[in-house]
């Protein structure tokens, strides 16, 4: 019976130190856009982490609309690092837990947002209307199609601005 109780706890001891030995894993939720950024951005952070800690680092990526993002943090998503596009969003996070500090805006120089934000042009297949920048949005016969104003930030935006 010894011999079996020993070899349980070396088994055991074993698991836990091998995964202790298991590499970090961080949650990033961000919007799409930053999708392309977060590709080489990440890469530069785990060479980073290995320099600074000398252990690996794994880093994991959900990406979706702003507003739908910080709503799913809201409602449990366990993010380790959040990124939004929009100040209303990042006031969500703030107002509805204790991931954010209510007083964010303050912390930060002349009330600055942490946050930018791209709009992308997408077009149809060899962009036969030529679209290359905002103006081209108003020519006859252009239509446009934004994303929903409820869960993107740039669909908020575009929603505003019309």
């Amino acid at each position: 019976m010894n011999k079996l109780f020993a070899a349980s706890l070396l088994a055991a001891g074993l698991a836990f130190a091998s995964a202790a030995q298991t590499a970090p894993t961080l949650l990033n939720v961000s919007y799409d856009v930053m999708r392309d950024f977060y590709k080489d951005y990440n890469s530069a952070f785990q060479k980073h982490w290995k320099a600074e800690k000398n252990e690996d680092v794994t880093v994991q990526m959900s990406f979706g609309g702003s507003s739908k993002q910080a709503r799913s943090v809201i409602d449990g998503l366990p993010a380790d690092v959040i990124t939004m596009n929009m100040a209303t969003d990042i006031n969500a996070l703030a107002d509805n837990g204790e991931l954010v500090s209510k007083d964010w805006v303050s912390r930060l120089p002349n009330n600055s947002a942490p946050f930018t934000s791209a709009t992308v042009f997408i077009v149809r297949k060899g962009n036969p209307k030529a679209l290359k920048d905002w103006p081209d949005l108003i020519k006859d016969g252009v239509e446009v199609i934004v994303p929903n104003p409820k869960t993107s930030g740039n669909g908020r935006y575009t929603y505003l601005s019309a």
